[in-house]
């Protein structure tokens, strides 16, 4: 047994030495950490289980018979992260610079089939030179079979995914179907085409970094979420992100015992929106008053910034906020913003995440190219989603609740299940210029003085309509707080609703606009 034991140490000990010392070397100086060293920072210590460990690709053409490739070229295995169980796999871009063949595309496989199996969330570390040409059609299907997985998994286990390295042609189909994409600056990138073939079917010249680094696609395409500074940052933010995230759509999220008063007052919020309605303020000042402790994940921080979209907790429950944010495109609603909020909802409602919307919409954003670019397809994504969520709806009215855009921000209509609203909150069909230019038209028109007449119109329409107290007496709005109770009411609120059955008609699925 000594010697069958010593044998064991050795395979292991020669494959989990990956490319080796060179390969290693050139890794961390591009600065990156190795397929081990990055499941070493994102596991609980000592936790990381490793399987397939001497799993060997099977091709024999263009010399590869005589070649071996180290777990071939990937780490797969589960352990826990934060005291709770996760599958991961790892790309070794040491061993053959990660590609994916067929039995490395197996292996990833096979521990996406155990996540679904014991529904727990799965974590990819993506750094890979992509499919492995002397493999041909293999390394195709074993793209299949990851997408196809993907798919399968959507919805039932959280899905997150890093970009660590490179991701290019089909390689990067995988992440964009899993649910939040990390990417690490200067070092990840993913595109499906590189620049070399750009230029050469465009003439267009560009950089790795420019085509499709860390912040073009954080702040451009909108295909990542979060982007990181490096791969120990990257590691730590989907720790931390996991926290506000349940194993499967079986369950609900990890309550924390609160180190917040649930009665805690904020009456800084009584000023904080300014008085004049071309004023803007930043609406992440209202969500640090009101939630535990100050402290949310924001995804997609750097997209689409007029709406902000973050899981944070109430009384240490997990909860995800969908707002306006006044100081970007005063928070009017647009495509990207459509986008980035309707996936938002869809994720929170496929995994029991309460919702809180928190509304200063003057409207959707107007213009020929928001038009052209399909808003009112991608606007109805938000009506879509919030009407086909069942978790726990709460809206609050800040200031304005303009028109259609009042409706989309998860107005009564579509479902919430408990409306508040502060004194200030402006709930109409349009702005005042605008409605009493189209009511009092002729009116104003035949005037003696035109401009004073207008004037007077618009100011009997802020008194008619910009205040809450219409709605609430047409039963629109449950209650009007002061601002400074936001946090005790909405608490209240959520508490209020843990219980929430709602279900929707037996179907196979919707048809979503998108």
């Amino acid at each position: 047994m000594k010697e069958e034991l010593e044998k064991l140490a050795s395979l292991e000990t020669e494959i989990k030495a990956g490319g080796g010392e060179k390969r290693i070397r050139q890794q961390h100086d591009s600065g990156k950490l190795t397929a081990r060293e990055r499941l070493d920072l994102l596991f609980d210590k000592g936790t990381f289980h490793e399987l397939d460990l001497f799993v060997q690709h099977r091709c024999a053409d263009f010399g590869m018979d005589k070649l071996s490739i180290p777990a071939d070229g990937v780490v797969t295995g589960y352990g826990q992260v934060n005291g709770r169980t996760v599958c991961a796999y790892a790309q070794d871009f040491t061993s053959r610079g990660g590609t994916l063949g067929e039995m490395h595309a197996r292996k990833i496989c096979r521990v996406m089939d155990l996540a679904m199996k014991i529904k727990c969330p799965m974590v990819s570390l993506i750094d890979s030179g992509g499919a492995r040409i002397q493999e041909g059609v293999n390394a195709l299907d074993g793209y299949g079979n990851i997408f196809f997985r993907n798919a399968c998994a959507s919805g039932v286990i959280p899905q997150i995914s890093a970009i660590m390295g490179p991701a290019a042609g089909g390689a990067v189909y995988s992440p964009a179907m899993t649910d939040f994409v990390f990417m690490v600056k200067k070092t990840s990138h993913m595109y499906i085409t590189g620049p070399q073939v750009v230029k050469a079917a465009t003439s267009e010249e560009i950089s790795d970094e420019e085509l499709g680094g860390a912040m073009t696609h954080n702040t451009k395409s909108g295909v990542a979420h979060f982007a990181c500074d490096n791969d120990q940052q990257c590691l730590e933010e989907i720790k931390k992100l996991l926290d506000y995230l349940p194993s499967s759509c079986e369950g609900k999220s990890l309550d924390i015992t609160p180190t917040d008063k649930p009665d805690r007052t904020a009456p800084a919020l009584d000023g904080i929106v300014p008085p004049e309605a071309s004023k803007v303020y930043d609406m992440k000042a209202v969500i640090r008053s009101i939630v535990d402790d100050g402290e949310f994940v924001e995804p997609y921080q750097h997209y689409a910034m007029n709406i902000i979209t973050c899981f944070t907790r109430f009384n240490g429950q997990v909860v995800g906020i969908i707002a306006n944010q006044p100081n970007h495109l005063a928070g009017c609603l647009d495509v990207n913003s459509s986008d980035k909020a309707a996936r938002f909802i869809r994720f929170c409602d496929a995994f029991n995440i309460p919702l809180l919307t928190i509304v200063d919409v003057p409207g959707y954003l107007p213009g020929s190219h928001q038009e052209w670019g399909g808003i009112i397809r991608h606007g109805a994504k938000m009506l879509w989603c919030y009407s086909e969520a069942t978790v726990p709806k709460v809206t609050l009215i800040i200031r304005k609740a303009y028109g259609g855009a009042y409706i989309a921000m998860c107005a009564q209509s579509l479902g919430a299940d408990h409306t508040l609203a502060w004194p200030r909150a402006e709930i109409a069909v349009m702005g005042a210029e605008g409605a009493a230019a189209i009511i009092h038209h002729q009116e104003i028109k035949g005037a003696d003085d035109p401009a004073a007449r207008e004037k007077e119109k618009i100011e009997e329409y802020r008194q008619h309509f910009y205040n809450p107290y219409i709605a609430a007496s047409m039963g629109y709005i449950n209650a009007v707080i002061p601002p400074r109770d936001t946090r005790p009411e909405t608490i209240a609120a959520f508490e209020a609703l843990r219980g929430k059955q709602e279900t929707r008609p037996t179907r196979k699925h919707g048809n979503i606009p998108l």
